[in-house]
């Protein structure tokens, strides 16, 4: 068992390091060649990798709903069937505000702070890195593991919305772009709004998790929530991974 949480822990490794490289990569490419068809190809490719390794996509083909429909098992699979459905309706939301901001912007983008947006990406990223350790910990019996894991998740969170709504915002209005200035500053509030709201919450759930881990209710067989919570987070890290292009590296700056 040791072994295979090794394992799981160094692969979550391999895949934060590949997704920061990506990054790096992507930013990179948008400062050179700009190429928007390059930018696009490194966000899928970014997606796919929390999707499979940190969200746990393929979970959903496991036999847990032909279990015995009081086990604790069968639950889980009808939850977690549950819990995707959610996402993917709110997955049209955000796709819904790229559309908007692509059909009001075209090829062209706000004029943000470069170092800012990267630096809150990066917060971000390495979230989810944190949320994978806490999650493959609880699902070993490794409760301490957890609970750092989860805390550190939190700050970064509490963090990536300081970046956003307590930076970038207010350099934003102080350089004229306001939700009313055009636009512009509509694609932008409106985009940044919506995922900080998500992030909120998912911080609300994310404290709400640790305090029941801290309370040990959660067991290497009965962890549900912190798989949701996992789920959840990743969730909005993989909406970031489209909306940080799409506002900072896509297109010329107004």
């Amino acid at each position: 068992m040791e072994h295979n949480k090794s394992y799981a822990l160094s692969l979550g490794l391999s895949i934060f390091i590949l997704l920061a490289a990506l990054t790096g990569v992507e930013y990179l490419v948008a400062v050179t060649v700009a190429s928007v068809f390059l930018l696009v190809v490194i966000a899928l490719a970014k997606a796919g990798l929390v999707l499979y390794y940190y969200m746990h996509i393929y979970r959903l083909n496991r036999s847990d709903l032909e279990a015995d429909r009081h086990s604790y098992a069968y639950k889980t699979g009808s939850n977690r069937f549950g819990l995707w459905l959610f996402l993917l309706s709110d997955s049209f939301v955000f796709g819904g505000l790229l559309v908007t901001r692509f059909g009001l912007l075209g090829n062209t983008r706000p004029d943000l702070n470069q170092t800012l947006g990267l630096a809150v990406t990066a917060v971000l990223l390495i979230s989810s890195f944190f949320m994978n350790r806490a999650e493959t910990s609880m699902e070993h019996g490794d409760r301490k593991g957890f609970l750092i894991g989860t805390a550190a998740t939190i700050l970064l969170g509490v963090g990536f919305l300081a970046g956003v709504v307590g930076l970038e915002w207010p350099l934003a209005i102080h350089e004229g772009l306001t939700p009313d200035s055009g636009p512009a500053g509509a694609v932008f509030f409106m985009l940044t709004g919506m995922h900080a709201f998500h992030v909120f919450t998912g911080v609300i759930f994310l404290v709400i998790v640790f305090r029941n881990g801290l309370r040990g209710l959660y067991s290497a067989e009965k962890h549900w929530a912190v798989e949701a919570a996992a789920v959840y987070w990743h969730f909005v890290d993989v909406v970031w991974i489209f909306f940080y292009p799409a506002l900072y590296l896509i297109g010329t700056h107004l």
